[in-house]
């Protein structure tokens, strides 16, 4: 991980300047025992599945990304200059691990992944995101997910 005093101005001072809200220690739900996980997972990737626009900088809505979709149809169209994609080029997993969710559930230490994972544009503001991650919850809820990995970038 990087130290801030090693990021260059003026993105250091950028940086140190955001406003980064306290949420306390509040538990925002009941949790699930393991044996009653049904697992979706949600990326900030800005990934798509090939063929698809390119999630834009400040884009507020998602992309749904079946199970089923080849490893190699998934691209990536995060916008940031200081963002690396080597891991991601290398093994999704890094961004996306559905892979290890399979695993999880193939081991009994879930019940269920999720037959789609999701996925927003990182280089947006959360206020901006809201609705919509308001949106997808009550969707995956519908779909019967209880549990959500959230896999930032």
């Amino acid at each position: 991980m990087v130290r801030l005093v090693d990021v260059p101005e003026p993105e250091r001072s950028h940086i140190a300047g955001l406003d980064c809200p306290l949420y306390g220690n509040i538990r925002m739900s009941k949790p699930v025992s393991a044996d009653k996980r049904h697992v979706a997972i949600v990326s900030s990737a800005g990934l798509i599945v090939r063929g698809e626009r390119p999630m834009l900088s400040n884009e507020t809505g998602y992309r749904e990304i079946s199970q089923r979709v080849a490893d190699t149809d998934i691209l990536c169209s995060h916008v940031s200059t200081n963002f690396d994609r080597s891991g991601f080029q290398q093994d999704l997993n890094v961004m996306l691990p559905r892979d290890r969710l399979l695993e999880l559930e193939r081991q009994g230490q879930i019940f269920k992944a999720a037959e789609s994972h999701y996925a927003f544009m990182g280089a947006t503001h959360p206020q901006k995101l809201e609705d919509k991650a308001r949106e997808l919850g009550r969707s995956m809820l519908a779909l019967g997910v209880n549990t959500v990995v959230l896999a930032p970038v």
